[in-house]
């Protein structure tokens, strides 16, 4: 681990003071612990005191040693030894957390670094012009399955593109950071897959709601025999009622039937990329980002199995792709045509 110092005496304030409400808070925080043990409560302490004034301190540090009787020393120790507390100033209106852990860079995370590097300072831990802005590279900040992701103050957002990163920062230099949707930024809920559930895709309660009609199947059966040898009449008309849910069952699939029509009527649309036979050499789209097992195959059947076929989508054939697979602006999003093009020309390395 680095070695960790409080900024410059040029720049530490003369004293730190909780506003009203965030005393008032210390106080019922420290009460958490018990008596002889208010120690335990520095560190929300610390944080409370980073979010009001934006970073940690001398004075602040002094001043929880005061609250909470310990040495300068010890509560020195706690904010240079954790990477959470920042102890030099940093943008007032936002400081991005770059998460650079093996998932995020993997998924793109020195793309976001330059973002930060042009649009606010070359340089981590230093403010643009304007004293707004200021970054970093940090440790896994835990979404790894939403990588690439930033942090802000406690607030994580996921799944970003450059592009988005920059319509985030701008927001926040605008002072409506508020505004950010927090978490995820693209089309999925939470970390749920990204091209929609493939497994455990039935309602258990369907399920339940089957069993039960087979127990009474079964039971309507048993009482229809019991009857039968006293009453034959009775054994026609429960003969007669099984014949009709056999007919129901049989108009289901009639209708998903007319529903698959529907789809296969789409793929005469003149916008649809032009296919071609399986070849005996296809490549892996999937190493596209975006592409997962099952859009490979559906893209497989509609004749794509290239990286030059999609690196030569015009806009109207990739929204037509884009509407067939109902994931709305995800193609453009993930900038498909833009990576096919990459791997068509030299494979991995590109």
């Amino acid at each position: 681990m680095s070695v960790r110092r409080l900024a410059e005496d040029t720049v530490q304030p003369g004293e730190f003071k909780f506003n009203p409400a965030n005393a008032n808070w210390a106080k019922e925080k420290i009460k958490d612990f018990p008596k002889g043990r208010e120690a335990s409560a520095v560190i929300p302490l610390l944080m409370r005191a980073q979010e009001q004034d934006g970073w940690v301190t001398r004075a602040s540090i002094e001043h929880m040693a005061d609250m909470l009787n310990m040495p300068y020393i010890r509560v020195l120790e706690v904010a240079t030894f954790y990477t959470q507390f920042q102890l030099k100033p940093v943008g007032t209106k936002a400081h991005i957390q770059v998460c650079g852990t093996t998932p995020c860079m993997l998924r793109g995370s020195d793309d976001l670094m330059k973002v930060c590097k042009n649009k606010i300072n070359k340089e981590p831990f230093k403010t643009n012009e304007a004293g707004t802005l200021s970054w970093e590279e940090v440790e896994c900040l835990g979404s790894c399955v939403n990588a690439p992701m930033v942090m802000v103050l406690k607030d994580t957002y996921e799944d970003l593109t450059p592009e988005r990163l920059e319509e985030i920062i701008d927001l926040f230099e605008a002072g409506k950071g508020s505004e950010v949707p927090v978490g995820t930024q693209i089309d999925r809920i939470g970390s749920a897959p990204i091209g929609g559930l493939t497994a455990l895709t039935s309602d258990p309660n369907v399920k339940k709601s089957k069993s039960k009609k087979a127990k009474s199947k079964k039971t309507e059966s048993a009482t229809a025999s019991t009857v039968s040898a006293v009453e034959p009449s009775a054994k026609a008309a429960a003969s007669k009622s099984k014949a009709k849910p056999a007919k129901k069952a049989a108009v289901k699939p009639a209708a998903k039937k007319a529903k698959k029509a529907e789809a296969v009527a789409d793929l005469d649309d003149k916008n649809r990329p032009k296919g071609m036979e399986r070849p005996d050499e296809i490549d892996d789209l999937k190493l596209i980002s975006g592409i997962g097992p099952k859009i490979e195959g559906i893209l497989h059947e509609l004749g794509i199995f290239k990286f030059e076929q999609v690196g030569k989508w015009k806009k109207a054939e990739s929204d037509w792709v884009d509407g067939y697979l109902s994931f709305k602006g995800r193609i453009e999003r993930d900038g498909w045509i833009k990576q096919a093009k990459a791997f068509a020309k030299g494979g991995h390395d590109e």
